[in-house]
């Protein structure tokens, strides 16, 4: 296990962040700016400028999902076998995002922003898995959860304006539509500010192995399992936006929601990734998960529109607790330069229970209730729990 350090403030420690980790984080900002100006917007464009019902929502996030399982596993063990690089892999993500984002906004019918969004999950899955390992190749192993934290900090202030601008566009007349035009053009700025980006050195750790195959022992794959059971249950984003207007808010207020859940993201997730350096990993990603399961009763049997807020604030305190902690305690886990198949089989686990999830949310949506769906994720995180407090476990008695 990875020596934690035992003093310094967050800010202090912050100062020691790899030049790299930022450059990334930058690229990340402006991406998710493009990102969550069109995501909040994509479900209310599909159901009400297409027509689309919510089942095809529910089909087309978990077949996108699901088209980027295989390479979100693939791109990490490559980028390590082709000598660790993993620059190439995160220029080329972002360059597909671009160019998916133009697709859906040139959509006729929900077939082309199936399209658009199998190609949006492609680039993220080819850009994943490189990329966390490039953060944590580059960063100190005391400081890894600070790093990730930074990241999800900095990638969620990009998502936090992206909302903003989209109410402001609104607000001036602009059509759904227009807002998905306009979001291409950040995504182009951050297929440039790729070129910041440098290679990390690689760990140069002496691992035994059997045939050159990477060596993960059961804490990575307790790491593994657990989110894997956990998003089980953890449909798409875009249920929450959906309940949301199905509660009563207008399109400008689901998106201002929205925003206010990026803002609590933002904010709090360089403290608790920080905060993971410190304590025990699977403690942060408990008091995450069980945040979590309140949200989701919360929505699940809400009456009133007015729900909507702090249950969206207190959801932006799960995914803080939970984002990039999860990552950093893959790290502890992670021997040698294998960063990058470790990431990828983490994303691609995940990844394979996210489309089981959004395909289920979206037929027990239709088929049953909105109720349903959110019910699903409380009892995948229940099934979830005891495996995070195993870990927690083992983690304190190695401490």
């Amino acid at each position: 296990m990875t020596e934690r350090p035992s003093g310094g403030s967050i800010l202090a420690r912050g100062r020691r962040i790899p030049e790299n980790v930022r450059a990334v984080s930058v690229v990340s900002l402006v991406n998710d700016l493009a990102s969550e100006l069109a995501y909040p917007v994509v479900p209310l464009f599909l159901t009400i400028t297409l027509g689309a019902p919510a089942s095809v929502v529910g089909l087309i996030e978990g077949i996108a999902e699901g088209a980027a399982v295989g390479l979100g596993a693939l791109s990490g063990w490559i980028s390590d076998r082709a000598g660790r690089r993993r620059v190439p892999w995160i220029g080329a993500g972002y360059t597909l995002t671009a160019v998916a984002r133009g697709l859906v906004a040139a959509a006729a019918g929900w077939g082309l922003v199936l399209v658009g969004r199998l190609l949006d999950r492609v680039g993220k899955a080819a850009r994943t898995a490189p990329r966390d390992a490039l953060i944590r190749d580059s960063s100190d192993p005391a400081l890894v959860g600070a790093s990730f934290g930074f990241h999800r900090a900095l990638d969620t202030i990009g998502a936090s304006i992206g909302p903003l601008l989209a109410v402001a566009l609104l607000a001036t007349g602009a059509s759904l539509r227009a807002i998905l035009v306009i979001s291409v053009v950040p995504g182009l700025l951050a297929v440039l500010l790729v070129r910041r980006v440098r290679e990390a050195p690689a760990r140069s750790v002496a691992v035994p192995r059997a045939h050159g195959a990477p060596r993960f022992g059961r804490g990575f794959w307790l790491v593994v399992l657990s989110a894997s059971v956990f998003s089980l249950g953890n449909s798409s984003n875009a249920f929450l936006l959906l309940r949301a207007s199905d509660l009563g808010l207008s399109a400008t207020l689901v998106i201002l929601a929205y925003a206010l859940y990026n803002i609590v993201y933002a904010t709090l997730a360089w403290p608790f990734g920080s905060l993971s350096d410190r304590l025990p990993r699977p403690l942060v990603i408990g008091g995450g998960l069980v945040v979590y399961l309140a949200v989701y009763l919360g929505l699940a049997r809400a009456t009133s529109s007015a729900v909507v807020w702090p249950l969206f604030a207190l959801y932006g305190v799960y995914v803080a607790a939970t984002d990039g902690v999860f990552k950093a305690w893959l790290a502890d886990h992670v021997e040698g330069d294998d960063a990058g198949t470790a990431y990828g089989i983490y994303a691609g686990a995940v990844g394979l229970s996210l489309l089981v999830a959004s395909v289920l949310g979206g037929v027990l949506w239709t088929r049953i209730s909105p109720d349903a769906t959110f019910y699903a994720g409380v009892l995948a995180t229940i099934a979830a729990l005891p495996l995070v407090a195993l870990a927690a476990v083992r983690s304190r008695s190695s401490r």
